[in-house]
């Protein structure tokens, strides 16, 4: 296990080595948003494990928050600098405001790795939620109005072809509130990537009964965000950012996604996640979760155009956000490949 004045000795070798090879005197410095319960905010964790940042000659603090919308809310203050989480309602709205930019996508539904799994609790099955069609009538937990979980529930409604309204949402401020809640049978649904989901269906307090794929097609479940400011103002501190976290979704997807790593290396970069994901738990009981967790980040943070203004139109017919929102103001494309 690597512990964290370790992960901090490398850390500052990185940083050393890279100072040294550009000769730089002092690194810009920055604040990365990250959510501690899920994988998907690993590849900033490699990045500044590994020395990327550092490379790009910046010194990274990484952020913890509960939830997309209030990690939004910090960047558009300008307490941290780069976010990489799903899209929300929040953020949408700064966009409008235009204080915040999507600049680049990361977890990305492929159809070759597995995805997020659609959830019931073990009551509500064992009362006949047997497939997605039957949550009709049933509760669905989401973290807040307008989160990635509030946007899944409704295109499985779409696409099962009954009424949204007909799913009823359940507010839970956190994560780890909505599991327990799932667990407990204060809810009865809920959708989220494989990872957490496994953990709850090993232990026979949730079943898996659809998959988020099969409803919303090249789903671009995350994406990277930043300042208005930093995006017009301090492009090179964009590029130079992307450059590093690219390296870490790279050693992200080799290790975990299409295992080209080593298990040596791979095993390597599951304790460098594990310093911030699970970190409450033992290496042994948490390396399994990590691996679990593994969905495909996009290669050079390219962005699905598609699909974020799938969520943006979605966003408006539930008047979530100002009609007045455009990808113009949401989405600076000019830092990545768009598809």
């Amino acid at each position: 296990m690597i512990s964290r004045r370790t992960f901090a000795a490398l850390f500052l070798a990185g940083a050393g080595t890279a100072l040294m090879a550009t000769g730089a005197t002092a690194a810009d410095k920055i604040n990365i948003g990250i959510i501690p319960s899920l994988t998907s905010h690993a590849p900033s964790i490699i990045a500044a494990a590994k020395g990327y940042f550092a490379e790009q000659d910046l010194e990274v603090e990484l952020v913890s928050f509960q939830a997309a919308q209030p990690m939004a809310v910090a960047i558009a203050s300008g307490d941290v600098d780069f976010g990489m989480t799903a899209i929300s309602g929040g953020l949408i709205s700064l966009a409008d405001k235009g204080v915040i930019k999507v600049i680049g996508g990361a977890l990305q539904e492929t159809p070759d790795v597995e995805g997020q799994k659609i959830l019931v609790s073990k009551a509500a099955y064992e009362q006949g939620v047997t497939t997605p069609a039957d949550l009709a009538g049933r509760s669905f937990g989401i973290t807040t109005a307008g989160s990635s979980f509030h946007y899944m529930a409704h295109k499985i409604a779409d696409k099962e072809g009954f009424p949204r309204e007909e799913i009823t949402l359940r507010p839970l401020q956190q994560v780890p509130a909505v599991i327990a809640s799932l667990k407990s049978g204060q809810i009865d649904a809920w959708a989220i990537v494989p990872n957490i989901a496994s953990g709850l269906t090993a232990g026979g307090e949730a079943v898996e009964i659809g998959t988020i794929a099969d409803y919303i097609e090249g789903y671009q479940v995350t994406t990277v965000f930043t300042s208005t400011a930093n995006a017009e103002e301090k492009a090179d501190l964009v590029k130079r950012f992307l450059a590093g976290l690219s390296k870490g979704m790279d050693d992200y997807n080799a290790a975990l996604v299409d295992k080209t790593m080593s298990e040596e290396e791979a095993a390597e970069i599951v304790a460098m996640i594990h310093e911030y994901i699970y970190a409450d738990q033992p290496l042994e009981t948490a390396d399994p979760r990590i691996r679990a967790g593994a969905m495909r980040m996009s290669p050079g943070a390219a962005l699905s155009l598609k699909s974020v203004e799938d969520q943006l139109e979605w966003f408006k017919s539930e008047k979530l956000v100002p009609e007045t929102v455009t990808m113009e103001k949401l989405v600076d494309a000019s830092f990545v490949e768009t598809f």
